[in-house]
């Protein structure tokens, strides 16, 4: 069958290279992919929200099957676009309805659902421009620090965490007057929960679900988890402190009512669900959903799973999930480090030249943001370029994904050198 994957980051290149390896992969297009992805699929110049573009290439190239990346698309309601039309009806998607996304779309709605099927989260509150006094006065009920959430998308960076209570009031109202555009229209204010953080990611059909790999990334700019938050410097898998009995109260708790949920709400879900998790003595909260695969914790998830991945979508969509077979995963640990422009989560320049790909050995090298130009693989984004490596455990593993890097160059070149510091 011929399959299109959506986006242009480091996930997409996962996705496109663990797809590629089936036999069911007839011709893999990515749109609008990267340098990596134009190696093993092609590229089509089309952007993501453009549904009438992505249609006019399903039908063109005959595509049964569309996977989506990002989170945009999703919200925005491609799944449902497809449903909706008699010539596209009959493509499968991976990826939630409209409805679905809005686990992702809206951090109030996620919470609300979270509350209404008894999943552990975090206390909270939502407010807007009209009630940014009771804002200001229900952050003087907690303890600090305190956290601040965008409600709508915000690519990542609209999550505030602040020490000091002056300043979260001011961040409030800064948020609330525009700070990140429509998505922070409305904040919600939760409680902190202090523990350490890991991702779980289920792939579900509506009903039933398959646990894919564990994994724990690394979002802040400079070491230490220090400075702004990005879209994620590196990540582990698996999760050396999600032992059997802690992914066993994840999978009763948190996993299993979820599913549940989606289910007794009918909402049409056909796709990954990703379950940001916090440990908190030895319990799951949940601190956020995600409704599509996290980058980069693709990049060490997806390389685990041995399992055929177009097997597993086939079964998503046709909603029999529960007959396929028990996944198969790599035991061995996977680890990826980000490589970022300089200046990255802030300004940075794009078109600098990267040398040093083809001298990578025993990593596998997934592009995230790259383009060609001429000959040259030049950067074309903030996130660069992520090194994947495998080994008995982390530690060794990310011994490799540096040894790697240092073969890398490009101008004003940034990497974390701490990836795993807290484990």
């Amino acid at each position: 069958m011929n399959i299109l994957i959506l986006g242009s980051g480091g996930r997409e290149h996962t996705f496109a290279y663990k797809i590629a390896q089936s036999e069911l992969c007839d011709t893999l297009f990515v749109a609008p992919g990267n340098a990596g992805t134009s190696e093993i699929a092609t590229n089509l110049a089309i952007g993501v929200t453009d549904f009438d573009a992505i249609k006019t290439a399903v039908i063109k190239e005959n595509i049964e099957m569309v996977v989506v990346g990002p989170e945009d698309p999703l919200v925005q309601g491609i799944y449902d676009f497809f449903k909706a039309d008699e010539a596209l009806k009959h493509v499968a998607v991976i990826g939630p309805s409209k409805e679905g996304a809005t686990l992702e779309g809206s951090k109030e709605r996620a919470k609300e659902f979270m509350m209404a099927h008894g999943i552990p989260t975090a206390a909270y509150q939502s407010f807007t421009s009209e009630t940014l006094i009771e804002g200001q006065a229900f952050l003087e009920t907690l303890q600090p620090p305190y956290v601040l959430k965008a409600d709508g998308l915000a690519a990542g960076k609209g999550v505030l965490i602040i020490e000091d209570l002056e300043e979260a009031k001011t961040e409030l109202a800064t948020m609330l007057s525009g700070k990140f555009g429509e998505a922070s229209t409305t904040v919600v204010i939760e409680e902190f929960l202090d523990g350490i953080e890991l991702s779980v990611f289920v792939l579900t059909d509506g009903k039933d679900y398959k646990i894919l790999p564990t994994a724990k990334d690394y979002k802040r700019i400079g070491e230490g988890d220090t400075g702004l938050n990005t879209g994620g410097m590196g990540a582990i898998s698996p999760v050396p402190f999600a032992d059997n009995a802690f992914m066993q109260k994840i999978e009763e708790r948190v996993v299993k009512p979820t599913i549940d949920g989606l289910a007794k709400e009918n909402i049409a879900y056909k796709g990954f669900v990703f379950i940001g998790l916090i440990k908190v003595g030895d319990d799951p909260k949940v601190i956020e959903y995600n409704v599509r695969m996290g980058d980069p914790e693709t990049e060490v998830v997806l390389p685990r799973i041995q399992s055929d991945l177009v097997e597993l979508f086939l079964s998503v969509s046709k909603g029999d999930l529960a007959n396929h077979k028990e996944l198969v995963i790599d035991e061995r640990s996977a680890t990826t480090v980000m490589v970022v422009s300089g200046g990255y989560p802030e300004a940075y320049e794009k078109g600098k030249v990267i040398t040093g790909i083809e001298q990578i050995e025993n990593s596998i090298v997934f592009h995230a943001g790259t383009t060609h130009k001429d000959t040259d693989v030049v950067t074309n984004g903030g996130r660069v370029i992520a090194i994947t490596s495998f080994d008995t455990n982390f530690r060794e593993a990310i011994k490799k994904s540096y040894q790697n890097i240092e073969k890398l160059h490009f101008d004003r070149m940034y990497y974390r050198k701490d990836i795993g510091f807290d484990l």
